[in-house]
């Protein structure tokens, strides 16, 4: 992390943040209170992002948005008003999003994270994407680990949701319970006496990059045993983003048969024998309760990488409609051990 301790809390802020200073200590919250932070898309889910990470009191939430909001964006986006139809989501987001807490600088910034140069996110600490194309989130995602800036990219079709961190080298400090003498070592008479005492101890987590993760085949994660143990989250993931980048947009209400057959049709070329029709009836607009669910995740996981406190997720979340629940996938190339 580029950001430092160095920041000192005012006297307000300490009051403000008292909470979150008992609850992760003040070297943590020194930490969020120096970290800057690009959101890009701001859907529901990336509303939910937005305002998690602007209540911790992080130096700065940049709100990245090329779209317009739309009558579909008032199912969970509760950051624009319903009179904001039409205009800018970053923009329309602006003001709800700095009255969450004024102690934070919220900034806008109007265009696509597709088009900003590799310069525009080495200026963060923390990169979080949603609504990208597979080939641009690897480009971000590469100029992140280049400049070591921690990286996640995150998204919800309708209940189904995701999120992928990238943290390259990762060191943070977690409590581990060890058992201690409490009893009198003098008094040989008697049996020593222990309890359990927690200690926090530095540990180190290496992340794969994006690219890395693509590589892993498919066939990994449909096989029978598999889908048993854990559902069909990542070829769901696979077959949503493919959709995306072969034609440049999501699934739309508007287009609901239109979209299943082109959905099915990705299905049959990726995941054959699978996934059920049904399973795409929940992949369209985005559901409150949902985006609440995964935009809550992905910023609970900022939050852990900022303040570098216990372990953040490794390496994807995944948030399954059908089962109600989420779980984390660990989905890398096997680690090459050199004779």
């Amino acid at each position: 992390m580029k950001s430092t301790t160095e920041t000192e809390l005012t006297e307000q802020e300490a009051e403000l943040y008292d909470r979150q200073i008992r609850l992760w200590g003040l070297e943590s919250q020194k930490r969020l209170r120096s970290a800057r932070i690009l959101i890009a898309g701001l859907n529901g889910c990336g509303a939910e992002v937005a305002k998690n990470i602007i209540l911790t009191g992080v130096k700065s939430v940049t709100l990245l948005d090329d779209k317009l909001v739309t009558e579909n964006d008032f199912c969970s986006q509760f950051l624009v008003p319903q009179t904001a139809v039409g205009k800018n989501r970053a923009e329309a987001s602006e003001k709800r999003a700095q009255a969450l807490n004024p102690m934070v600088e919220v900034k806008v910034d109007i265009g696509n994270f597709a088009d900003r140069s590799d310069e525009y996110f080495r200026d963060f600490d923390v990169v979080c994407i949603g609504e990208g194309k597979t080939a641009d989130l690897v480009r971000v995602d590469k100029v992140c680990r280049a400049a070591n800036v921690k990286f996640f990219a995150f998204d919800l079709w309708g209940m189904f949701g995701y999120c992928f961190a990238d943290l390259k080298e990762h060191e943070f400090s977690m409590e581990v319970m060890k058992h201690a003498v409490v009893s009198d070592p003098n008094n040989k008479g008697q049996k020593p006496k222990t309890e359990l005492v927690a200690h926090n101890t530095m540990q180190k987590q290496s992340y794969c990059s994006l690219s890395d993760s693509l590589s892993v085949p498919l066939a990994k994660y449909i096989s029978p045993r598999h889908l048993k143990r854990v559902g069909n989250g990542y070829p769901m993931l696979k077959i949503m983003q493919r959709f995306r980048d072969d034609y440049g947009r999501d699934p739309q209400p508007s287009s609901r048969q239109e979209d299943l057959v082109k959905l099915l049709e990705i299905r049959d070329l990726l995941a054959p024998n699978v996934i059920s029709d049904e399973a795409f009836e929940h992949v369209f607009a985005q559901i409150s309760p949902a985006a609440a669910v995964v935009g809550g995740q992905v910023a609970q996981e900022i939050i852990k990488t900022v303040s570098q406190k216990e372990a953040p997720l490794h390496n994807v979340f995944l948030f399954d409609p059908e089962k109600s629940c989420g779980y984390i996938e660990l989905i890398e190339p096997p680690t090459v051990v050199l004779e």
